[in-house]
Formats: structure tokens, C-alpha cells, sequence
């Protein structure tokens, strides 16, 4: 009985040990998870842009607002397109960028700025991303889903108030011409001005489900089936705000969330409130679709006509397809204005 005794209690005494053990590494784990945050993504090098100083009568200019986000996958390209805004400006230091971003890459992305563009005149502002990721819908290319993808559609609520007129740019484009140029279009009391296409085939943008529905289509009734791209707009944002469109734009997201009435990301609601009544630009201020189609991003050639502003809308990047060595021809336009250390596409070319 005295063994079998000392054997029990042998045992329990190895269970107990167990469970030290057990615990013990379990709490280290936790520690673990607790200590070690994420790291941030390595963000590319850049070179040192020159300064511009192009005009002779800038002191008393006015402040032209560019707002443009930031996103870590687009930074190459974000880069190359202040470059190109700086470069072909008469009065460079005029130019007052509005960046938006999420809040945990603001730092190093300030200090990627700073570092490239030494005498820049900006601001980052920290976009909340739960703003709009409940509202959004799932599309036909991951990236049009990303919250910095609809950060546009709160620009007038995140700027200061003392902006009244701004122009938003996407980060996959270069200009080639003078901004002061747009930033004065007239806008007719219009709240945007861009590039307008009215001879857009509306069936394309909108579901079967949409189509049907006489209630949602009446939303078009004469109206003329105008498309433009919200990658280059010039954007009142006094009337912007005093007409609530943040609200509409978010009320059409929720109509989208319950019934699927379109297939891509931000631009639709944008035409379901502003097709056929905005203020019609030059098309040189927008020679999209350089990127190709949203599926396989295919090769394109420029349209016919004066170019003010390129842009790679669509798949294919012009960084990515020179970095892969498969570049399409328009692809060498965009090569002069890359800033990334590391390019095979130097400034002297």
C-alpha cells in the first residue's frame, strides 16, 4: 500500500509539474504577442528632386491645392507625379499639396517626402479607414477596394476650411503642362470640373439589377450619359459641402451594399450624382486608360489630340511593366519623371 501510495503521489507531482510548464510557456507566448508590434513595410528610395524656380512673378501668385493620398504601394508613383506638377509649373512654390494616408505609415512617409522634395510645400493628413470599409463592396479588382481608394469622396471634410477650390489627382499619372491651367477653369457654378465623355455606354458602369429597377434608374432621366474619370477633377469644396455630397455619395454605397447595382469601386456613385452636370474640360487635362483595362491592364496607345496629363487608369503601372522589363510604349513617358534610386531609368535619358 506504502508504494502504491508514493506512486500516486509521484504522479500527481509530475502533472503538477506539467502544468507549470504549460502555463508557464503559455504566458510567454502571450508576453510575446504583446511585445512584438508589426513592422512597417520597407518603403523605396528616392532620389533628390531639383528645386524648380521657373517663373519670375511668383511672390504674389495664389496657393493652387493639389490633393493626392498616399498609399505605400503607390509611392513610386505618387513621386513621380509631384515631380512632373513641380517641372512644368511656371510658379512651382505655389503649389500647396494635401496628401491623405492611413495613420500607422504617416511618419515614413513624411520623411520619404521631406527627403525627396526638401522645399515642398505640404501636409498629411491621417485618414480613418473604418470611415468607409463597412460601406464598401467587393468589385472586379482588388485594388479599387481599398479605403484610400474612397478617401476623395471625404476630402471636403478633411481639409482645412480655408480651401475652397481643390484639384484631386490619382498617384498614376504624370502632367505635362502648366496646373495653373485647370486650377482657373471656370467652373460655371458647377461642384466638379473634369474630362467628360458623353458617348459612354452607361450599360457598361451599372448591373441588370440597376437597370430594372425603374425606381434607382429614374436617378439618370434627362440627364446625358456623361462619363468622367474621378482621378482628375478640379472639385469646389464650399459647394461640396454646403450640398452634402459626402452623404450622397455614402448613400448610394449603401443602396450598392444591398442590391449590387454596379461592378467597380468609387467612380460609380460619382456618376449616379454627377453625369451630365459637371463642367466639361479640355480632354488634354485626362488621356486615361494608359494602364489598360481592369482585368489584364493590355497595352494602349495615346489618343489623337494636344496632351496635357497622362494617366495609367486601369491594371498595368507604368513602374511595374519597365521594372518587368515588358513595358508598352507609352510606358517610356512616364520613365523621365521616376525618382526610385534604384531605376534603370536615370534622369539624363
Amino acid at each position: 500500500m506504502a508504494s502504491r501510495s508514493r506512486s500516486y503521489t509521484q504522479l500527481l507531482g509530475l502533472l503538477y509539474f506539467i502544468f507549470l510548464l504549460f502555463t508557464t510557456s503559455t504566458t510567454s507566448v502571450r508576453v510575446g504577442v504583446i511585445l512584438h508590434k508589426p513592422s512597417a513595410p520597407t518603403l523605396p528610395l528616392f532620389r533628390e528632386a531639383p528645386a524648380f524656380r521657373n517663373g519670375d512673378q511668383c511672390v504674389e501668385a495664389d496657393q493652387i491645392h493639389i490633393a493626392m493620398t498616399l498609399d505605400t504601394n503607390y509611392l513610386r508613383g505618387t513621386m513621380a507625379a509631384v515631380f512632373s506638377l513641380l517641372q512644368h509649373s511656371t510658379c512651382p512654390e505655389t503649389l500647396s499639396f494635401h496628401f491623405l494616408s492611413l495613420a500607422h505609415f504617416e511618419n515614413d512617409l513624411f520623411s520619404s517626402i521631406k527627403s525627396t522634395f526638401p522645399y515642398l510645400n505640404f501636409k498629411i493628413y491621417q485618414f480613418d479607414p473604418n470611415l468607409v470599409r463597412s460601406k464598401i463592396s467587393k468589385s472586379i479588382r482588388e485594388a479599387l477596394d481599398q479605403p484610400l481608394n474612397y478617401a476623395r469622396i471625404y476630402l471636403a471634410d478633411i481639409v482645412p476650411p480655408s480651401v475652397d477650390r481643390i484639384i484631386y489627382l490619382d498617384s498614376d499619372l504624370v502632367v505635362v503642362d502648366d496646373i495653373e491651367k485647370l486650377w482657373h477653369v471656370d467652373m460655371e457654378g458647377k461642384v466638379v470640373a473634369a474630362p467628360e465623355y458623353c458617348h459612354a455606354n452607361f450599360t457598361h458602369y451599372f448591373t441588370k439589377t440597376f437597370w430594372s429597377d425603374p425606381v434607382l434608374v429614374k436617378v439618370l432621366e434627362g440627364k446625358r450619359p456623361c462619363y468622367f474619370n474621378t482621378g482628375v477633377m478640379v472639385v469646389d469644396v464650399d459647394k461640396w459641402r454646403k450640398g452634402l455630397y459626402t452623404q450622397k455619395v455614402e448613400e448610394w454605397m449603401t443602396v450598392q451594399k444591398q442590391k449590387r447595382i454596379y461592378h467597380l469601386g468609387s467612380l460609380p456613385p460619382f456618376l449616379l450624382i454627377f453625369a451630365g452636370d459637371i463642367k466639361a474640360v479640355n480632354h488634354r487635362w485626362n488621356q486615361h486608360g494608359l494602364g489598360g483595362d481592369n482585368f489584364e491592364g493590355r497595352c494602349r496607345t495615346l489618343h489623337p489630340g494636344p496632351i496635357s496629363l497622362l494617366h495609367w487608369s486601369g491594371k498595368g503601372k507604368p513602374w511595374l511593366r519597365l521594372d518587368s522589363r515588358k513595358p508598352c510604349i507609352v510606358d517610356h513617358l512616364w520613365a523621365p519623371y521616376d525618382l526610385y534610386r534604384s531605376s534603370r531609368h536615370s534622369l539624363d535619358e
